[in-house]
C-alpha cells in the first residue's frame, strides 16, 4: 500500500474521462472509475466485487465514494487476499478516492 500526502501519483499518465465526467489517471493498464455515491448502500459492495472481479490482472478499479471505505478493505483482504493492491487518492471528508489494482496472478 502506498499513501502519500496528496495521493496516488503516478510516474506517467494520460488523462481519460469515465463514468460521470470524472477524470482518473492510466498509466500502461486500464483504469475504471466506479462511482458509487449515489447508489443503494445495499448495492454498493456487490457492484464494487462484480467491477473487480471483471478486472484482468494488471488493471485498476478507481473507486468514488462518499464515505471511508474502510470496511470494503477489510473485506477485500477476506474475501479477496492477495489479488490486490489499495492506494487512497483523496480521503475525505465528503469524497474518498481508492486506486485498486488487482494482482496478476503469476
Amino acid at each position: 500500500m502506498r499513501e502519500t500526502a496528496r495521493g496516488w501519483t503516478p510516474k506517467s499518465h494520460k488523462r481519460i474521462t469515465h463514468d460521470k465526467g470524472e477524470e482518473n489517471t492510466m498509466t500502461d493498464t486500464t483504469v475504471v472509475t466506479l462511482d458509487v455515491r449515489e447508489m443503494t448502500p445495499r448495492e454498493r459492495h456487490p457492484a464494487i466485487f462484480a467491477r473487480f472481479d471483471a478486472l484482468k490482472g494488471g488493471e485498476a478499479l478507481r473507486l468514488v465514494n462518499d464515505h471511508d471505505p474502510k470496511p470494503l478493505h477489510y473485506q477485500l483482504l477476506a474475501e479477496r487476499p492477495g489479488t490486490f493492491e489499495w492506494e487512497p487518492e483523496e480521503q475525505g471528508p465528503e469524497r474518498w478516492v481508492i486506486h485498486i489494482r488487482k494482482i496478476a496472478a503469476e
